[in-house]
């Protein structure tokens, strides 16, 4: 017996298609190699002779969101859930926010700075170990974490418009951008400096970011004012595959009004991830890295994506979204990782899908 199903497939394509993670794999990996060529000297040869290796792995995070439990928490804070700028009721210190909210409400709404934290202090301490591999992963996944801290979606509640009717805004403001704009951008922005108090700089960035929150759905809201739908959104062929995008016009009216923001934030995560990076090694003593440039260093093993606890926070973004009706399949075939593949994406470069059917076996996943 066949049946027809419609669903929603929503998938990133590395460097060549949007993203709906923050800043998307383009910006996350754009981010991290920039960010070598910020570094002194004395760590440049050995970051420089492993480059390939935190450009490709600065996107590891995202993997992770759906193979590891609590890892979701670590991209983002929601600071408007803890009242008004500047958040003078929520402590700086992880022990006394704990004291304060419980962990469980802390994880609720988001960890990024205290993270970045606990990951700084681990580079730190495999810098002293001289332990070529840590040193290499933890550079990836802190470069990552203090991109994201830099996005202003993420330190709040309405992370993707879905509380003022601006779903996909997410999607729009850091993947489809920087997709779009992120060559013309300037990366150069000088050499990384020392961070005296790493948690105070984490807790600076994810401040700054919430300022831009306001221009960065406002400006959106007033521009969907003028646009008809069918003007806001386009389809794009990538990989044979129809996609459906903001357009073109409405993505540069709309990079426009935010006068140079996006690309701000992307040269302020660049800076960062090099200075954290640096501080990290100078306060480690600054060791010798020079016996660790031939290095060989295993990529980790990323589990098989989890079945989700609770909504994905990115899930439903415009950008990166198929609509294909009338999909032929056999009722006690399901879609899995393999039919993925068989359609040619990678499973770990797959957002994430629902699928709508009359088919009595089906989930979210």
């Amino acid at each position: 017996m066949k049946v027809f199903i419609r669903f929603l497939v929503f998938i990133s394509f590395g460097f060549s298609a949007t993203s709906s993670f923050a800043w998307g794999f383009w910006g996350h990996q754009r981010i991290n190699r920039m960010a070598v060529f910020t570094l002194p000297p004395e760590m440049l040869g050995f970051y420089k002779q492993h480059i390939d290796f935190v450009t490709e792995h600065a996107v590891d995070p995202d993997k992770r969101r759906y193979a590891v439990d609590h890892e979701a928490p670590r991209h983002y804070i929601d600071l408007d859930h803890y009242g008004e700028y500047p958040f003078d009721s929520l402590p700086r210190r992880w022990k006394d926010a704990v004291a304060r909210f419980s962990e469980d409400t802390l994880n609720a709404y988001g960890i990024v700075p205290w993270h970045i934290q606990l990951d700084y202090y681990r580079l730190v301490d495999a810098f002293k170990a001289l332990d070529a591999d840590r040193i290499l992963k933890i550079s990836a996944d802190l470069g990552h974490y203090i991109a994201d801290s830099n996005v202003p979606l993420h330190t709040t509640e309405n992370y993707n418009g879905q509380l003022t009717g601006q779903k996909g805004i997410h999607g729009l403001w850091e993947s489809r951008l920087p997709e779009i704009f992120g060559n013309g951008y300037d990366y150069f922005i000088g050499s990384a400096t020392y961070i005296e108090n790493p948690l105070a700089e984490a807790w600076q960035t994810v401040l700054e970011s919430h300022l831009a929150l306001d221009s960065v759905l406002g400006f959106e809201r007033q521009l969907t004012k003028t646009f008809p739908t069918d003007r806001k959104f386009s389809y794009e062929n990538r990989n044979n595959v129809l996609v459906r995008v903001y357009s073109q016009e409405f993505s540069d009216k709309y990079h426009s009004m935010l006068s140079g923001q996006v690309e701000r934030r992307i040269r302020s995560s660049i800076l960062r991830v090099a200075s954290f990076w640096f501080s990290a090694w100078v306060d480690a003593g600054q060791p010798d890295l020079s016996p660790l440039l031939n290095a060989e260093v295993k990529p980790d093993e990323i589990e098989s994506p989890k079945k989700q606890k609770g909504a994905d926070r990115e899930s439903q973004d415009v950008g990166a979204i198929m609509n294909l009706p009338g999909i032929e399949l056999d009722q006690t075939e399901y879609i899995s990782a393999k039919m993925l593949q068989r359609a040619g994406a990678a499973w770990l470069e797959t957002r994430y899908f629902m699928i709508k059917s009359v088919a009595p076996d089906f989930e979210r996943i």
